[in-house]
């Protein structure tokens, strides 16, 4: 028996997936062939699979469950229960999966899914299911790190939608989250996940479009369609999770660096202009290093009650006043050193530039290079 084989799931396991499947058939007759056509479908089930959940699952929700136990371990519980489900899932749906089905879709028959076969509606309860649970799991996962998610917010609700369905599978695939699939299996889910890149911006029916073109992977080989898709499911939830690990652990990493970083120093009003002047050293600005200053804006006013209008309607930096600003300070400039160099390494490459502005502080403000 593999850990994709749901063939022990419990009878109360088997209860709940049935239960949310019912759920969705409701939600699949409810849509018209144009949202099928358009992939206007997900933007509903954005609203059918976030709504609610926000507002009951939130950082005092697993405290309260999981008292005492620290993140890393609650969210791999979480990720190997949410791939144990898929699996249920997938072991239910295939059944009814038909070769047809794909010519089926493809037109949509401009009618409503009340005329699709039983296998299209299967099919696109399968696709709802797997997308409603690996949105929640990706939003767990960033709650348990405590990266905050406003699913309101069009940004934020865009990375959990690139993180949950692993849109930018190349940085997927240099985690390394695809090692823990078998040998056997590692093609066909290297396959789902191949058109995994999405030229559109934040469009969310070019989302919809490509998760239907992508699950129909799973009926593409009516022979083995039943453990094909128990496979898929479970170990694209299981990719899926171990991304979002990567991803908002990473975050959370960013949030913790860029809070202590505030919390120590003295000079509050010069931290922004020293982190700033280290992010422009090598003349780019990466994800890590935009989220980093992001955070010391936000902890700088939840702590020091301290917003920089200056700062924030800069264009152009002129390091020259930032040496200024720094030959104004008093005291100690150390802690100033320290936040430049965790700058520099916050994204976890040190460019020779930013090094060159670490020793130039150094030099200027302590008169030694070490």
């Amino acid at each position: 028996m593999t850990k994709a084989d749901p063939s022990d799931a419990t009878d109360e396991e088997r209860a709940a997936v049935e239960r949310e499947r019912e759920e969705l058939k409701d939600f699949v007759k409810s849509l018209s062939g144009e949202d099928l056509r358009s992939g206007n479908w997900f933007s509903k089930l954005l609203s059918n699979a976030l709504g609610t959940y926000a507002e009951k699952v939130d950082a005092a929700y697993f405290q309260a469950r999981y008292k005492g136990v620290p993140a890393d371990a609650v969210v791999d519980q979480r990720i190997k229960m949410a791939a144990r489900y898929a699996a249920i899932e997938g072991g239910l749906s295939a059944g009814a999966y038909t070769a047809a089905v794909v010519a089926t879709l493809g037109s949509a028959g401009g009618a409503s899914p009340l005329t699709l076969p039983a296998a299209g509606v299967t099919l696109l309860v399968d696709v709802a299911y797997i997308a409603r649970l690996q949105l929640h799991l990706a939003y767990d996962i960033a709650i348990l790190y405590r990266v905050p998610v406003d699913v309101e917010d069009p940004d934020d609700l865009w990375k959990l939608i690139r993180v949950a369905f692993t849109i930018r599978s190349a940085q997927a695939a240099s985690e390394g989250v695809t090692k823990v699939v078998p040998a056997l299996v590692r093609p066909l889910v290297k396959t789902f996940y191949s058109r995994g890149v999405l030229n559109a911006a934040k469009g969310l029916p070019v989302v919809g479009r490509f998760l239907l073109q992508r699950n129909v992977i799973k009926i593409g080989i009516p022979v083995v369609g039943v453990p094909l898709s128990v496979a898929l499911n479970y170990y694209s939830t299981i990719v899926a999770g171990r991304h979002a690990r990567a991803v908002f652990r990473n975050d959370a990493r960013v949030h913790e660096v860029a809070g202590a970083a505030v919390e120590k120093t003295r000079h509050p009003r010069s931290l922004l202009w020293v982190a700033w002047m280290v992010v422009l050293a090598d003349g780019k600005i990466t994800d890590d290093e935009a989220l980093f200053m992001r955070r010391l804006v936000e902890e700088l006013h939840d702590q020091h009650d301290l917003t920089d209008e200056q700062f924030a309607n800069k264009i152009d930096l002129d390091i020259d006043d930032v040496w200024r600003r720094l030959d104004g300070e008093d005291d100690d400039l150390a802690d100033l050193i320290d936040v430049a160099m965790k700058t520099a390494e916050i994204d976890g490459s040190v460019h020779k530039l930013e090094t060159a502005i670490i020793d130039e502080l150094r030099t200027r403000y302590f008169n030694t290079t070490a």
